[in-house]
């Protein structure tokens, strides 16, 4: 039979707490922060009393496009006083110490100084001329490229070497361009950046086109009187010179048509690093090959250095011609004169 047990259920009170303060009462639901707040008293006020600058009136905003113009300006301008202050200076932004850069780019200042006053005293000595490798390297072209390593040995690549070497640029650019050879055309390509860089940078091979376009400006621009722009005579005369007959170093009759046509005067190559290629044998044995890396480089010059070289060459057997011509008979001085033969 069912027993029932009476149920006592548990009075609910509704809870009532004492007044209290505005300041007693949590800010927030967090108590931690509470708590950090309670204890940074001074951070909390100087927080609340900061408020957004505004901009001042007159000046631009953060945002203009002008303003990183002004900011890079105010940093020169910065720059500037403190390099006219102090002994440092800076290169690229970059902040440098004078006496830490004279340690690397004038190590020893006495002998610096004792050189240039050696060259000085050496340059009023001889008043101001030159010597004759000066004056050629002042007054004639050369240029000289070093190409990249190429994947061939010396004596592959010697052999085009010797097959350039001597020829007018544009006849060995046409050699290697109908060549069989694999690695011709890496030196076609080679030839061809050098003939660049030797036209932009040293001038090379530029006097016939001068000379052309100034005979075609001197003539489309004649004045009425008949008269010629005296700038440009120097340039007609010089392409007016007469083709000149020269003989090469190795006994080859050469001729000269255009003194500025560019030539390359010597080619030689050089051994690179080796490199590592495997050879796979039998039974899994595995050899590794050293594989030979090899540069290519060229001088080279006008046709005006090989006719002075001509020149040079004929004045020096036409000296030793006329100056050492043998005599039977040589001219002596009489020593003792006597009334009667000698013997």
């Amino acid at each position: 039979m069912p027993i029932s047990i009476p149920l006592r259920f548990r009075p609910q009170f509704q809870q009532r707490r004492a007044a209290s303060d505005d300041a007693a009462k949590p800010s927030s639901a967090n108590p931690v922060l509470d708590e950090w707040k309670r204890k940074n008293a001074d951070a909390v006020s100087a927080e609340e009393t900061v408020k957004p600058q505004l901009p001042q009136a007159g000046d631009i905003a953060s945002s203009s496009i002008f303003e990183d113009e002004r900011r890079i300006q105010q940093q020169q301008e910065r720059e500037t006083e403190e390099d006219a202050e102090g002994e440092d200076t800076k290169t690229g932004g970059i902040s440098r110490d004078s006496y830490v850069m004279a340690r690397v780019l004038d190590p020893k200042p006495a002998a610096r100084q004792r050189f240039e006053r050696r060259k000085v005293m050496q340059m009023v000595r001889k008043g101001g001329r030159l010597t004759k490798e000066e004056f050629i390297k002042r007054t004639e072209r050369e240029h000289l490229v070093k190409s990249h390593n190429m994947k061939t040995s010396i004596k592959k690549l010697g052999m085009l070497a010797r097959q350039i070497a001597g020829k007018p640029l544009d006849e060995a650019i046409i050699q290697m361009r109908f060549s069989k050879k694999k690695v011709a055309e890496e030196i076609l390509a080679q030839l061809e950046a050098a003939r660049d860089e030797a036209v932009v940078m040293r001038g090379m091979g530029l006097g016939s086109v001068a000379a052309e376009d100034a005979e075609t400006l001197n003539d489309a621009s004649a004045s009425v009187t008949g008269t010629e722009h005296g700038a440009l005579e120097p340039i007609k005369a010089a392409n007016k010179e007469r083709p000149v007959d020269i003989q090469l170093k190795d006994g080859k009759r050469h001729k000269v048509t255009d003194r500025t046509r560019i030539y390359i005067d010597e080619a030689w190559v050089g051994r690179g690093p080796y490199g590592k290629l495997p050879d796979y044998r039998a039974r899994g044995r595995i050899y590794m090959m050293r594989t030979p890396w090899t540069s290519l480089s060229v001088v080279l010059k006008e046709e005006a250095t090989r006719v002075r070289e001509f020149e040079e060459r004929e004045a020096k057997r036409k000296k030793a011609i006329t100056q050492n011509v043998w005599k039977h008979l040589p001219d002596r001085p009489i020593q003792i004169q006597r009334q009667w033969y000698s013997w």
